[in-house]
């Protein structure tokens, strides 16, 4: 379980055995199950989260009652409610695993501890936040500039093979259109 998040994390940086160990170190395993949370708002964010396997969407519910889906996190990926993690805040974010999920926490303390003992995790962490911002940048972007169909190419494109495991539904929550209208682009596209 912890090699996957050694093997994530060697595609960027560099480490020593010794590194390694100290890292895998602070990392506490945490199981969901399907429908569970993980986060809900109110609550504070000590931990980032990174997914070994499964499946979790994030999302908040605005004055109306309506979901907004802002983030699925699969295989390999980073999940937290990221505001209130780095501003030591209430969460405002919803975090659900849609499938059971084994992920990997660590925890904010730990982590300032680790850069200052293991400077590279800086290099690491700051990288991530680095892509995770241009992505997030680029979803905006797509959404007020791109059709729902080229919205739907790019989000195949991101989550490969996530349709076998999220609910249409979500997916068009997701994208900013009615389910219909995601029915019918994928008739467009047979």
């Amino acid at each position: 379980m912890k090699q996957q998040i050694l093997d994530h994390i060697l595609k960027f940086v560099d480490l020593s055995l010794k590194e390694q160990d100290e890292f895998l170190s602070i990392l506490t395993e945490k199981h969901l199950r399907k429908k569970q949370f993980l986060i809900s708002p109110g609550e504070l964010v000590s931990s980032e989260f990174y997914v070994v396997k499964g499946c979790l969407q994030a999302y908040c519910i605005d004055e109306k009652g309506e979901k907004h889906i802002i983030q699925f996190a699969v295989d390999d990926w980073w999940i937290s409610d990221f505001e209130a993690f780095f501003n030591q805040q209430p969460a405002k974010l919803y975090i659900e695993a849609l499938e059971d999920s084994y992920l990997l926490e660590i925890n904010k303390e730990a982590l300032e501890t680790l850069y200052k003992r293991i400077p590279i995790f800086e290099r690491f962490f700051r990288i991530k936040t680095t892509n995770a911002f241009v992505s997030l940048r680029g979803r905006i972007l797509s959404i007020l500039q791109k059709s729902g169909k080229e919205r739907y190419l790019e989000f195949c494109a991101i989550y490969p093979n996530i349709e076998k495991r999220v609910a249409n539904y979500h997916i068009a929550n997701y994208l900013g259109i009615k389910p219909e209208s995601l029915s019918r682009i994928r008739k467009e596209m047979l």
